[in-house]
């Protein structure tokens, strides 16, 4: 285990033992959960997201059990949820394989609810995407942030995530650009 790896761990054990909140995998039968946080994520920001409140409640039951499914089996894609002792969902982030070059995995769906904010969750939910990728073999993380999304992106530098200068228009949004970012995760 490398050193950044075990500040990692460290880190995200004190995030947990601090908040009461634990960041796990997504289980296949937490679908309504999962649509639920979803929507309050497109809901509260809307602008952080290629798809839309719309498009995403618009979705059949049985489109959100596939893929809570696909998640919870973690094969080309991982959501990771943090979740209370209540069973409450804080936030999420997900990892979506194969990657957009040069990345093998891009960070999908990221959100933290905002009186869960200030709190370690999205950084400790980046590192469980990180700790998938790595324990698939991947080295690479990419994700796209909504530019002038100052939060998110001071949450990305401070785990590492360099920006790599590419644009694109938001999909959802297309009069808005999302920057390119990347983060090597090789030991």
């Amino acid at each position: 285990m490398s050193w950044e790896r075990l500040k990692q761990v460290a880190r995200g054990a004190a995030v947990r033992k601090r908040s009461s909140v634990l960041v796990r995998n997504i289980r296949a039968h937490e679908w309504r959960q999962y649509r639920a946080i979803r929507l309050a994520a497109l809901s509260n920001a809307p602008e952080a997201f290629g798809s839309t409140f719309e498009a995403e409640d618009n979705r059949s039951d049985e489109e959100w059990r596939v893929r809570a499914a696909a998640a919870a089996a973690g094969q080309d894609r991982g959501l990771y949820v943090a979740a209370d002792r209540n069973g409450s969902w804080h936030g999420m982030a997900g990892g979506f394989t194969p990657g957009e070059p040069p990345a093998d995995v891009d960070v999908v769906s990221m959100w933290v609810a905002p009186e869960a904010r200030g709190r370690g969750l999205g950084e400790s939910m980046l590192h469980a995407v990180a700790d998938w990728a790595v324990g698939r073999g991947f080295r690479t993380l990419g994700l796209w942030v909504t530019e002038g999304n100052e939060p998110a992106l001071r949450l990305y530098e401070r785990c590492g995530f360099i920006a790599t200068g590419d644009r694109q228009p938001l999909p959802s949004s297309p009069d808005k650009d999302e920057l390119r970012m990347l983060l090597d995760v090789a030991d």
